[in-house]
């Protein structure tokens, strides 16, 4: 970790990991103030780290204060965890879903990291030299067996 947004992406997930109702409410102002930035950086972070295809729903608000509310999404244990990634990947998926997929696998620790980096490997060795009308579909296939093999284990 090194970076301006890796470090508010860490504080806002300690923060969230904490939290009581799995949200967490914060001024824009004041976060920025902390990190000694501007907020649009706080904005950059919040559009790319906490997305719902990971696990987050973000609302803001501006002016007057503005508030930003970050919500945790989990995966809970009644729910069919097979019938949601299926239906999360679907026939195609992109690059960037596939990881955001992935990434939120692990942060509900149902993947370790070194699961997450294989799965990614394959994924990208595999579908890189395929013509780009057939990533999205072979992405999917192999995304849909492979994280469903790893969690039998």
């Amino acid at each position: 970790m090194g970076n301006l947004a890796d470090y508010i992406e860490s504080y806002l997930k300690r923060l969230l990991e904490n939290a009581e109702q799995g949200m967490i409410e914060l001024q824009r102002r004041e976060l920025a103030e902390m990190f000694k930035c501007v907020p649009s950086q706080i904005n950059y972070v919040l559009t790319t780290r906490f997305t719902p295809d990971r696990g987050y729903i973000v609302e803001t608000r501006r002016g007057g204060g503005g508030y930003i509310r970050i919500v945790r999404l989990s995966f809970r244990p009644s729910q069919d965890l097979r019938s949601l990634i299926e239906a999360e990947i679907g026939d195609e998926i992109t690059e960037r879903r596939a990881d955001a997929l992935l990434l939120r696998l692990e942060d509900e620790g149902l993947l370790d990291e070194g699961d997450r980096a294989f799965v990614k490997a394959v994924i990208e060795r595999e579908t890189g030299r395929l013509h780009p009308s057939y990533r999205g579909m072979v992405r999917a296939s192999l995304l849909r067996a492979m994280v469903m093999s790893l969690l039998r284990e």
